[in-house]
């Protein structure tokens, strides 16, 4: 499924590239400093060391720049799974499972902005096409559903959108309790709900 970017434009030179990514590495770290009420394109174009129209090359506001964020940590999310999933039998599916459920406890402990952002779901959704947890089931589906000997049919994207959401309600509350860490013993609830109800799909 195609997603519109939130990128006005794209770089095409390595240094624009380069520049880009600062100004995401900039946001991502005053997110954790200030939250999302008090970022501003201008704060994040001084931490970066950036002009303010290298910002508004690339963002027409800010909230279009942290978009952009939750979209680079969704390709870092799933680059991280794929490397995981390389040492998973096929068709292993409560191993796939955990990679997938490790690797994102992985990112919420120790990625910058992360914990407020992720992949979007914890700021304010503008169009309901733009619901983040949809996109996550999307992307696991397709990443997964060739590994699971499944195909990737409107039974099995159902399925995977009820893990995400289930498993994105039960990781907020485990964060909530244990804000640097997560609660380790809902974080265990969330990994056997995700395998009781996945089992009825997938075995």
């Amino acid at each position: 499924m195609a997603h519109p970017t939130p990128l006005r434009r794209k770089p095409v030179q390595r240094r624009s590239a380069e520049r880009l990514a600062r100004i995401l590495d900039a946001c991502a770290e005053l997110l954790d400093e200030t939250g999302y009420d008090e970022l501003s394109t201008r704060a994040v174009a001084h931490r970066a060391e950036v002009p303010i129209g290298s910002v508004y090359r690339f963002f027409g506001n800010k909230r279009a720049l942290v978009d952009a964020l939750a979209e680079r940590n969704l390709d870092r999310y799933v680059r991280r799974v794929t490397a995981r999933l390389r040492d998973v039998r096929t068709g292993d599916w409560r191993a796939a499972m955990d990679a997938v459920l490790d690797e994102y406890l992985a990112m919420k402990r120790t990625a910058p902005g992360f914990s407020l952002v992720d992949f979007g779901t914890q700021l304010p959704v503008g169009a309901p096409d733009a619901d983040p947890n949809l996109r996550v089931a999307d992307t696991l589906t397709d990443l997964l559903a060739p590994r699971l000997d499944r195909t990737p049919d409107a039974a099995l994207r159902r399925a995977f959108l009820v893990a995400v959401e289930s498993a994105d309600a039960l990781v907020r509350l485990a964060f909530r309790i244990d804000p640097e860490r997560g609660d380790e013993a809902v974080i265990g609830e969330v990994r056997e709900l995700l395998r009781a109800y996945l089992a009825r799909v997938l075995d």
